[in-house]
């Protein structure tokens, strides 16, 4: 895809990238798209900016930033120490979905997880989401794990 370019977010994006996490009917529920911005956002923000092992990636499309997502890169003992990458939180602005925006940024970022010693990329999806779990699998993960939440908030 030409005309779609890759970064690091910087902290102008914030309000967009909320936006973005705030555009479905769970994240409605859990996100506050407001201005200005809750503190949290912007601590949350200046975690993942100061940890290497994180990036946090913005899509931009004629200068407009038009999808995200989070790479959590995490070391580990099991396979035979292998890295892992996490992917979370892709998103695309709605009105760019179906361009194949998101796979251009899953494929980006599992690049960027190889090149950083990854032998495994992994991500969660809401079960909700059938539409997100198709699109993932197509890509080539596979449903091999039950994952389980507990939230403490």
């Amino acid at each position: 895809m030409p005309d779609l370019t890759f970064r690091r977010a910087v902290v102008a994006d914030l309000p967009i990238l909320v936006a973005m996490l705030a555009d479905d009917v769970l994240g409605q529920a859990r996100e506050r798209a407001v201005d200005p911005l809750p503190e949290p956002y912007l601590a949350g923000f200046a975690a993942i900016e100061a940890d290497p092992n994180q990036l946090l990636l913005v899509a931009e499309r004629a200068g407009s930033v038009v999808g995200m997502l989070q790479l959590t890169v995490i070391p580990g003992l099991s396979h035979l120490g292998a890295w892992r990458g996490q992917i979370e939180g892709v998103r695309v602005a709605a009105a760019q979905r179906g361009h194949g925006i998101g796979e251009a940024m899953l494929r980006h970022a599992i690049g960027i997880a190889r090149a950083r010693g990854c032998s495994i990329v992994q991500l969660t999806t809401n079960k909700a989401r059938a539409d997100a779990k198709r699109f993932y699998e197509k890509l080539g993960f596979e449903p091999a794990h039950e994952g389980m939440k507990l939230t403490l908030v």
